[in-house]
């Protein structure tokens, strides 16, 4: 089963951008997975349980290096990686 994951991380530290480059930079070298990122969250392709393998690790090994990070996930249960966005006007 494909999924969707967006992804928004918030070390609550004045060096923030490090941690979350780190964090993306960790799930990009696994190539089951497509990533896309933007300015407000990273979203995540792929096979349900290679993603939450992955996402699982790597929060794991953020969270151990900066406790107070706070992880908000979305999780859809189908592949919206081609998916356009309509509006609601």
């Amino acid at each position: 089963m494909n999924v969707s994951i967006d992804i928004s991380m918030y070390p609550l530290n004045e060096q923030y951008c490090q941690p979350i480059l780190d964090f993306i930079n960790q799930i990009e070298q696994n190539p089951k997975l497509k990533i896309e990122r933007n300015a407000m969250s990273t979203q995540v392709f792929g096979d349900y349980r290679t993603v939450m393998a992955e996402i699982s690790e790597e929060m794991l090994i953020a969270l151990e290096k900066l406790p107070t990070t706070v992880f908000v996930l979305k999780l859809v249960g189908t592949d919206r990686s081609n998916a356009r966005i309509r509006s609601c006007e």
